[in-house]
């Protein structure tokens, strides 16, 4: 058969946000290319698989969630993996390329409560959440919280906050919350954005990447059409920041890049394990320099951590 006439695999994990995301991705390119085929496979990964709330620790392990779907892109039963980045390890298998990013979408953390905004938490008050990069900025803003555990998918969350009477609140990432187009109003619950000068996100929080084989050129051209090249510039920095900290394993790393009036403007913060700040800090750049702006920032922070 012809090559320009057979069907480009999206490789794509289960759960309903994901394939959410990859349902948005196909409208996306076959919109961009009616002249091309698409279609998707579900690959099961260890991270799907791990089922116990202490197989999954905070920040993940690297490749939890992506190394079945980067095996699938290597022999050839995809052709484009659909990954969260922020899920993606920094390190890629060889002959494997980050190929683009469509546009960021909203990088922010959320509150969700039956209500109340974060300052009119009771004194006291428990909110849960599986992030120690969440908890340590959480207790930053207000010690007196209990901050407790949560686990499962957004639905999950949602409904353990409904069935726990002494739970106040939960923190979500406000992208999963529309990627599945969810209505908070539906399960009786309110959100509540925090500025990301409150709550740093996680490295690559809300940004797709489409990983793809580096020899494949037929399936890069079609990639290029759909990258947002200052979403590419802000994810760069972004994973050069979590590869020197090694973030992308057991290390709580935040990171938060921004292009304001041509210029790369990355935060990043690290902390310990109890949720504490141990580094935060600032760096300026352009954006040619994005990697370099990334890993000059963690070297700050690794003389900060030694």
């Amino acid at each position: 058969m012809d090559s320009t006439l057979q069907p480009i695999i999206l490789g794509t994990r289960g759960s309903g946000l994901a394939l959410a995301q990859t349902n948005q991705m196909l409208d996306v390119l076959r919109r961009t290319h009616p002249e091309a085929r698409f279609d998707f496979t579900i690959i099961k990964t260890a991270g799907d698989q791990a089922t116990r709330p202490a197989a999954l620790p905070e920040g993940g392990v690297k490749g939890l969630f992506t190394r079945e779907i980067e095996a699938a892109l290597i022999g050839r039963r995809a052709d484009i993996a659909v990954h969260s980045l922020k899920d993606l390890p920094t390190e890629l298998p060889a002959g494997l390329i980050l190929a683009a990013t469509p546009k960021r979408a909203d990088p922010r953390d959320i509150l969700i409560s039956r209500g109340p905004k974060f300052a009119e938490l009771p004194q006291g008050a428990v909110v849960a959440t599986s992030s120690l990069r969440r908890k340590g900025q959480l207790l930053a803003m207000r010690p007196d919280l209990k901050v407790v555990e949560i686990r499962g998918n957004v639905e999950t969350r949602l409904r353990k906050l409904q069935e726990n009477a002494d739970w106040h609140a939960i923190v979500l990432a406000a992208a999963g919350i529309a990627r599945l187009n969810l209505s908070l109003a539906a399960w009786g619950m309110v959100g509540h954005p925090f500025a990301s000068e409150e709550m740093m996100p996680a490295p690559c929080q809300a940004i797709l990447g489409l990983e793809a084989r580096a020899n494949d050129e037929r399936v890069l051209s079609l990639l290029r059409s759909v990258n947002h090249l200052e979403t590419f510039q802000v994810a760069t920095a972004e994973r050069a920041f979590s590869h020197v900290l090694e973030g992308g394993c057991r290390t709580p790393v935040a990171a938060y890049a921004e292009v304001i009036e041509g210029k790369l403007r990355l935060r990043g913060a690290v902390f310990f394990e109890d949720g504490r700040v141990r580094f935060r800090g600032e760096l300026a750049g352009d954006t040619k320099d994005a990697e370099l702006v990334g890993k000059t920032l963690a070297e700050k922070a690794k003389t900060v951590l030694i």
